[in-house]
């Protein structure tokens, strides 16, 4: 048993009741009460989780237990550094066992799902296709990239990709588990088979996908899987990239540093092979850690639990969001039903990003409002400018769903109660009279 695997989950008190009304794990915002306009304070609904999400309360005692305990790795002879070590090997071989990598992949850490594809990005062979309803992350970082826009159903969109490859031979496919912006899931398993048909490999974004679904390279057949740890309820800065390790023992090291190298001399570097070529400098010791334990949680509670308890919400956000007049709710495909926590609608009347400032400032309720990083992608689909993005998590209750609905209405039908200015940064409410922290935001001499 590893290191990893050896602390117990750390869930609600109150038993879990996986039709909706209560979180399926503590979060550390759990009971978090924010300031609104006006004066007083309501209890926060943090509906922006697709965006980055707050650590498992487990997650977060583990890294206060370990941080006394932090030390450098694998060169270090004091006891704190062979703990490190030992955290940094154990949460390697977790996060493996977790996304199902076979015995000769590899498991590379990085700072971000965006940071792991553009390290894959330098050790792709040729060229790659991908779909024009990707996140940023996974539609810049390809020098030669053939984008193939996506049709109004998954089955026509696979027919595309499938003539694609087929005009003209790729060294990769590159896609997303689930859209950021509609939440739908996309059939990866499926797509792998018709990547290797046509003698390309696969890549999944799964940073959308992981949190909600249980992602297996072998189990899919998939190639390589990119994520991050802020999307998976472990917020300290790790990402990862897992799956094969030819491509990348032959490609230039993603950063040149300590660490990476068997040998170096004034003229001539002897590099190592993958995970270590990718992975020079100090490694993010406590992150790496986070990540693990934070899979680990999620796969103690169960993949049937958390799709329950997902589903239930996602139904009732829907049903209520369908009660308002005004509010289109974005879809990509049509013949795409299974889908993540997530929802993206647009106003016919008024500004998202307006109703977003009311939601926060007014009801102590978080959202997102833009294009969220996918910008082709949502020109193509949408109907506005601008949508606005609701999100569901395994802290996610009954209540959160309820609360924004009736406020999202009352704002549609009457408007903001406050006067907002747009500036730059966005809308903002003026004037503004709730409250700074305390504590918290004081970077000066701590005495």
């Amino acid at each position: 048993m590893t290191v990893i695997e050896q602390r117990a989950p750390q869930l609600l008190a109150e038993p879990r009741d996986v039709t909706g009304p209560r979180p399926l794990a503590a979060l550390v915002d759990a009971g978090l009460e924010v300031p609104v306009l006006g004066g007083g304070r309501v209890r926060h609904v943090n509906l922006d989780l697709a965006a980055s999400a707050p650590a498992l309360a487990s997650v977060a005692e583990q890294v206060a237990a370990q941080t006394p305990w932090y030390s450098s790795v694998h060169r270090g002879t004091g006891y704190p550094s062979e703990l490190a070590t030992a955290l940094v090997d154990d949460a390697r071989a977790a996060i493996g066992r977790h996304l199902g990598a076979r015995d000769d992949d590899v498991v590379v850490f990085t700072r971000n799902t965006t940071d792991a594809l553009n390290l894959l990005a330098g050790a792709v062979p040729g060229e790659v296709v991908v779909l024009d309803i990707e996140h940023h992350a996974n539609l810049l970082p390809w020098r030669d990239r053939r984008v193939v826009v996506a049709r109004d159903t998954i089955e026509a969109t696979i027919a595309d990709l499938e003539a694609e490859l087929a005009r003209r031979p790729a060294a990769l496919l590159t896609i997303t588990g689930a859209s950021n912006v509609t939440g739908e899931v996309l059939p990866i398993a499926r797509l792998a088979e018709l990547a290797h048909a046509h003698g390309a490999r696969i890549a999944v974004d799964a940073a959308q996908l992981l949190p909600h679904r249980r992602v297996d390279l072998a189990a899919s057949d998939l190639d390589y899987v990119a994520a991050s740890g802020h999307k998976a309820y472990a917020p300290y800065g790790t990402g990862v990239l897992v799956g094969r390790a030819d491509w990348l023992d032959r490609a230039t090291p993603h950063l040149a540093g300590g660490g990476a190298v068997a040998e170096v001399g004034v003229d001539a570097v002897r590099w190592l092979d993958s995970p270590a070529r990718h992975e020079a400098g100090t490694p993010n010791v406590l992150g790496i850690a986070a990540f693990a334990s934070a899979l680990a949680e999620l796969e103690w509670l169960g993949e049937p639990a958390r799709l329950a308890h997902e589903r239930a919400l996602t139904e009732r956000l829907h049903r209520g969001l369908a009660t308002i007049d005004g509010v289109h709710v974005v879809r990509g495909f049509r013949d795409v039903h299974d889908t993540v926590g997530i929802a993206t609608l647009e106003l016919e009347r008024g500004s998202v990003g307006l109703a977003a400032a009311a939601l926060s400032a007014e009801h102590g309720i978080s959202v997102r409002a833009g294009r969220f990083c996918a910008h082709p992608f949502f020109d193509r689909v949408a109907r506005r400018s601008n949508g606005l993005r609701a999100s569901l998590g395994v802290g996610s209750r009954a209540d959160d769903v309820d609360r924004f609905v009736e406020a999202l209405a009352k704002l549609v039908a009457d408007g903001p109660r406050a006067r907002y200015e747009k500036r730059a940064t966005g809308w903002h409410p003026v004037p503004d009279d709730r409250p700074r922290p305390a504590h918290g935001f004081d970077f000066g001499h701590p005495r």
